[in-house]
């Protein structure tokens, strides 16, 4: 079946700052390509999108469920009919500038083994966020999350975000965030979806480390975006719980200590990578 659109794009909100959720959809309907845009709302409560809806690029999905940031792109997902050449998963609080889009989709047309791509992602006051990483291990969760000494807590970041690697370069990098996911539609129908085991946080992890074993999944810094990144799960309780459910479930899918791949894959972004 032929791709009807050149990129398809699923944003999840739930509550959402109309604010920053404007910015967002603004910069995607900049793009000149043929796109589509599915919001999918997981609120407690219709959201009113009225003025948005006026423009025929952009669909509307009310779930009246909660299912969880996963579950919400794979309402999507799952539906290769509605799918285009290529699938963004993006976060309701980025934003990038025009012709964005078009050298990401450029890239991905003359790569046929990139899997699933993101850019260059920056903080709104142009710090660097280190979103490409390694794979995790249980020390890294637990000292980035838990640990009061500073000086530990940077070594094991360090090491964890690849700051040994050089990011003006393209890097092939086991675990993309999900704030920004440029997937190839094919590469969908063959690795799958996001496992809906995984209400939030690390389900980005999971599926872009299935899609490595098989593709690249490029680190791409010749396109950028401003991610307003908020760190929920550091600053409520209640979110924090959802954020050590989901490490639990991650470990026990592939292993807390014995994980061949991991380490193998770890020591050869050591070795290829560092500067």
């Amino acid at each position: 079946m032929k791709n009807v659109y050149d990129i398809t794009i699923t944003i999840v909100i739930y509550k959402p700052d109309f604010t920053e959720l404007r910015k967002t959809i603004s910069s995607v309907l900049k793009c000149k390509l043929n796109i589509h845009l599915y919001l999918i709302d997981n609120s407690p409560e219709v959201n009113d999108f009225s003025d948005i809806l006026l423009n025929n690029r952009v669909e509307y999905i009310y779930l009246n469920a909660n299912r969880g940031f996963g579950a919400g792109h794979n309402a999507i997902m799952k539906q290769e009919n509605k799918l285009g050449k290529y699938h963004l998963v993006l976060n309701p609080d980025v934003s990038f500038e025009e012709n964005t889009l078009e050298t990401i989709f450029n890239y991905m047309e003359e790569n046929k083994d990139v899997g699933c791509l993101m850019p260059k992602v920056l903080f709104p006051n142009g710090e660097m966020q280190y979103l490409a990483k390694m794979l995790p291990r249980p020390i890294d969760y637990f000292v980035r999350m838990f640990c009061p000494i500073k000086s530990i807590k940077n070594k094991i970041n360090d090491r964890f975000e690849m700051h040994f690697a050089d990011h003006n370069k393209v890097i092939n990098a086991p675990y993309l965030s999900g704030c920004f996911m440029f997937l190839r539609s094919s590469v969908i129908k063959e690795i799958g979806v996001f496992d809906e085991g995984i209400f939030m946080y690390g389900e980005d992890t999971d599926l872009t480390r299935g899609i490595y074993q098989k593709y690249k999944t490029i680190y791409f810094p010749q396109a950028t975006i401003i991610h307003n990144y908020e760190g929920g799960s550091h600053k409520h309780f209640n979110l924090l719980i959802i954020h050590i459910k989901a490490i639990i479930y991650y470990m026990n899918k592939y292993g807390w200590i014995f994980d061949k791949e991991r380490k193998e894959i770890n020591r050869r972004l050591i070795k290829e990578y560092s500067k």
